[in-house]
This record gives C-alpha cells, sequence and structure tokens, in this order.
C-alpha cells in the first residue's frame, strides 16, 4: 500500500513536469537535424513561467467561456491523467473501468477547447475547431476499441491490465501491443498537434489546427493551453510505454524503462518533424484512418482470442 502511494506521488509529479522536459527533447532534437545548437531543454520551463509574468488580452467579442476554457482544458487534461497507468502500471486513481472515464474525460476538456475557440467569432479559429472536431470524432473510436479490446483480454477492467498482455497471452499479446503502439503513436501525433499533421511552430492559414485555435490566447491563458497539450502528450507516451514494459519487473527497472520509452518517443518525434513535411490535408484523413485500421485489427484479434471466432 505505502508502495503504490509512492508510486503515485511520483506518478503525480511526472505527470506536472515531464511535459516541459518532453517539449525540450523534441525541440533539441529538431536543432540537431538542422545543424544547430539549439535551446536549453529547460527553455520550454522558462517560457511557460514567462507567460505566467504577461497581461491576459481578451477580445470584446468573447464571453466567459473563453476566459475559463483554458482552466478547463487544463483541469480535465490532469484529471484524465490520473487514471492513466503509468510507471509499474499504477494510476494515481485506481477504479473499475476507468478507461471508460479517462476517455470520457479528455473529450470533455477537448469540448470546451472546441467552443473557446468558436467564441472569439474568428472565422479562422473557427476554421481550426472545425478540423480539430472532426480528426477527433475519427480518432477517440478508434482509441475506445483499442483500450477495450485490450483491456477485456485480462478479465478485469482495470486500467492497469494493459502492461499484461505480453506476459499472459504469448504471440497473441505480442501483436496487438505492437499494433496498438504504432495506433497510439498515430494519435500522439495527431492528438498533440505534431507533424505529419499539425506543426506548432508554423502559422500557414490552409493547413493550421491546434496552434489556430489558441491564437488568440496570451497571458496565462497561453501558458495552461500549452501546458495541458504537454501533459496529454505524456500520458498518451505513457499508455505507449505500459504496452511494452512488462509487470513483473522491479520498480527502479520499470520506472527506468518508463522514462526511457518517453525519452525515445520525444527523439522519434523530434526526428519525423526534421525529416518530414506536413501533409497535405486531404492526406490527414488517410493517415489518421491508419489508427482506425489498426483499432479494428486489435479488436479482431481479441475477439479470436477470447471466443475463438
Amino acid at each position: 500500500m505505502e508502495n503504490n502511494l509512492l508510486i503515485s506521488i511520483v506518478n503525480f509529479i511526472i505527470l506536472l513536469i515531464a511535459p516541459f522536459f518532453v517539449i525540450g527533447i523534441i525541440k533539441k532534437t529538431k536543432a540537431f537535424w538542422g545543424g544547430r545548437y539549439g535551446v536549453s531543454i529547460m527553455q520550454p520551463l522558462w517560457d511557460f513561467l514567462r507567460l505566467f509574468k504577461k497581461r491576459r488580452v481578451i477580445s470584446t467579442t468573447t464571453s466567459w467561456i473563453f476566459s475559463i476554457a483554458p482552466i478547463v482544458v487544463l483541469t480535465t487534461t490532469l484529471c484524465a491523467g490520473l487514471f492513466a497507468p503509468m510507471i509499474k502500471g499504477v494510476s494515481i486513481v485506481d477504479v473499475e473501468a476507468a478507461f471508460i472515464i479517462f476517455s470520457y474525460v479528455l473529450g470533455f476538456g477537448k469540448f470546451f477547447a472546441l467552443v473557446g475557440a468558436m467564441d472569439t467569432g474568428s472565422s479562422f479559429e473557427g476554421m481550426g475547431a472545425s478540423r480539430e472536431a472532426c480528426f477527433t470524432t475519427i480518432i477517440e473510436p478508434a482509441f475506445f476499441i483499442i483500450l477495450a479490446s485490450t483491456i477485456a483480454l485480462s478479465g478485469n477492467y482495470n486500467f492497469s491490465s494493459i502492461t499484461n498482455l505480453v506476459q499472459n497471452w504469448g504471440s497473441f499479446g505480442v501483436l496487438i501491443t505492437i499494433i496498438a503502439v504504432i495506433a497510439l503513436l498515430v494519435m500522439l501525433l495527431s492528438e498533440c498537434s505534431r507533424v505529419p499533421v499539425d506543426d506548432p511552430t508554423t502559422h500557414l492559414e490552409l493547413t493550421m489546427i491546434h496552434e489556430v485555435m489558441i491564437l488568440d490566447n496570451s497571458g496565462v491563458d497561453l501558458a495552461l493551453c500549452t501546458w495541458a497539450n504537454g501533459i496529454k502528450m505524456v500520458i498518451l507516451m505513457g499508455l505507449i510505454a505500459n504496452f511494452i514494459i512488462p509487470n513483473d519487473l522491479s520498480l527502479a527497472l520499470s520506472g527506468a524503462l518508463f522514462l526511457l520509452i518517453i525519452f525515445v518517443l520525444a527523439l522519434i518525434i523530434g526526428t519525423l518533424e526534421s525529416g518530414i513535411a506536413r501533409f497535405r490535408m486531404s492526406h490527414v484523413f488517410e493517415f489518421i484512418f491508419v489508427m482506425c485500421s489498426f483499432a479494428l485489427v486489435v479488436a479482431s484479434l481479441a475477439a479470436v482470442k477470447m471466443f475463438g471466432v
């Protein structure tokens, strides 16, 4: 019990602090591939603290929805992170069918992000919100199918059961793990607005998605939106890590592997953003549908293993 409490405290600290280091590693990797030294890995944290010192600039066309949207987005993302398994497959809040609560809490935050963007009255931000909503309606069902299928294999509906796939289901577990990890990587790139779906460093009207949604946010609001996006990235990286790391490892080894996988994923994202361009908008749908296809494959494999059909 005390061991789980200690792990939960460490997991919560990782949830709060790791986003800044992950974004810093991505920027450092992009600088390396570009032949530059780049900024410090700690720079995202300094930028976050600097934004807290700046004054908010709010349009007169906005309502209270725009004012509370960044707070709701951050709060729901943190709340969802409490249910997600991190080191050793331990969730800070461990309840039955936590993955359902996790999905709906993230969805509620996404809803406020969308209406907050539309509340500005800007057709530009409305365009970004429309694109974000369109992609989300494709991603979320696939995500839910993957989690429900893998968790159902274990016979219980605790979120942490995704760590037992390889141990309990042999070659089936290995195959499902590989497919699920690839699908979640597609979701990570899509939901966190990374290349090839979106590029957080450019402001091109024809291709912007997430960045245009927070274009009117400034000061503390912009800091909260950026932090929330980083936390979501760490949560999804944590899910990928838990699919890979067996549950029977020691706490020290499990924690080291967890942090290593997050570090490697940040390197992969930075390398992808340095090596490929953002897709045309029509091709983004094709990329996201890869996740849907893989989700159906995972569901089929789970059904074959459970029912022999």
